[in-house]
This record gives C-alpha cells, sequence and structure tokens, in this order.
C-alpha cells in the first residue's frame, strides 16, 4: 500500500509540476494512471489528502537526492558547484503555476514546505561555509551565519525583482552566475584555484 501511494505520488508531482494544481483534478491522475478513481479513493480519501503526500514526497525525493551530493565528501567548493546542478537540472522543469496554486489553494502547505526549504538551505549554507574555512578554500575573516542569510535572501527572493525578467531565472547559466559571485566574494587564494578549476571544467564540458 504504501508502495503503492508513493508510486502515485511520484507521477501526480510530475503532473502538478507539468500543469499546476488546480488543473489537474482526480479523473485526470486515474486516466494518466491507468486507475479507476474508485481505486484512487483506496489510497487518498481526497484530493487534499493527495496534494499533502505529493509535497512529502517532494521533500523526501529532494533530501534524498541532497543526501546523495553531500555524500561525495568533496571539499566546500565543489559540493557547491554539484548543488548548483542540481537546481539548474530541477529549474529546468519548474513551472510557476505549481507554486502559485500551492499559495493560493494550500497556504498552510505553502508557508510550511517554503520555511523548511529556506531552514534547509540555510543550514547546509552555513555548514559549507565552516567547512570551507576549516579547509582554507574560504576566507577567515567572514562571518558565515550572515554569508548564510545574504544567500538565503539573494536565492529566495531573486523572482521577485521587477529588473528580472521570469526566463533568466528559470536558466542554468542565471543560477550559475549567482553561484560563482558568491564563492569569488568568500574564495581565499587557495578558493580561488579551485574555483578556475571548477570552471575549467564546465567549460569543457560545454565545447
Amino acid at each position: 500500500m504504501e508502495q503503492e501511494k508513493l508510486n502515485i505520488a511520484q507521477k501526480v508531482y510530475a503532473l502538478y509540476s507539468k500543469y499546476g494544481i488546480k488543473s489537474i483534478t482526480l479523473d485526470d491522475i486515474a486516466r494518466e494512471m491507468g486507475l479507476s478513481k474508485k481505486t484512487l479513493y483506496q489510497y487518498f480519501t481526497d484530493k487534499n489528502e493527495l496534494v499533502y503526500a505529493v509535497f512529502s514526497y517532494e521533500k523526501e525525493h529532494r533530501m534524498g537526492c541532497m543526501g546523495e551530493i553531500f555524500s561525495r565528501k568533496m571539499n566546500a567548493i565543489e559540493e557547491t558547484f554539484a548543488i548548483n546542478r542540481y537546481v539548474a537540472d530541477m529549474m529546468k522543469d519548474f513551472n510557476p503555476a505549481m507554486e502559485y496554486d500551492l499559495k493560493k489553494y494550500y497556504p498552510d502547505l505553502y508557508e510550511k514546505r517554503r520555511d523548511a526549504i529556506i531552514m534547509n538551505m540555510y543550514q547546509r549554507q552555513l555548514d559549507n561555509l565552516n567547512r570551507g574555512m576549516k579547509e582554507g578554500l574560504y576566507r577567515n575573516d567572514i562571518t558565515p551565519e550572515y554569508i548564510a542569510r545574504l544567500f538565503i535572501l539573494r536565492m529566495v527572493n531573486v523572482h521577485e525583482v521587477p529588473c528580472f525578467d521570469k526566463s533568466d531565472f528559470f536558466g542554468p547559466a542565471f543560477f550559475r552566475e549567482i553561484f560563482v559571485y558568491h564563492i569569488r566574494g568568500l574564495a581565499s587564494e587557495k578558493g580561488l584555484k579551485v574555483l578556475e578549476k571548477e570552471l575549467k571544467k564546465i567549460e569543457n564540458d560545454e565545447k
């Protein structure tokens, strides 16, 4: 039962990501999955329960992806670039309609999800900064708590700045610039060498 619910949540998440939440009905989901609506109700009592299950799946999936990155035992700058690649890949399929629908029709879930993402991002960034300083890749005169908060501000609120076109911050080049800009402001001389090495890798991959 639980595995089947997980499979449904995964497929529905793909539908929500593509079309938004409001436009996808239980009939659409049943048809897409080759199930009867009656069978679907055996797993979820209504659409609200399904929506909560979908975003619980999203949370677990993201944690799994990030956990895989952290398990590679990279240095702080290499890890930052790996996260950048993950974010860029994730944004390729991002549809603002899903965020809009979540905020409008499920405001409590939207706020809880947003707060969890921000706090997780803050803690991961703080850990990265402290480790980068120990590795000698970041300057030792920075205040990690302030830098982590500034980084979150930049990432979370960038779409609210009117001078940006939406197509800008959904593209991989935009996020790469944010991460590179961030690292250049932190890096020691040793860190700058690692940064240039990572940029060279990207350049070679894109040829």
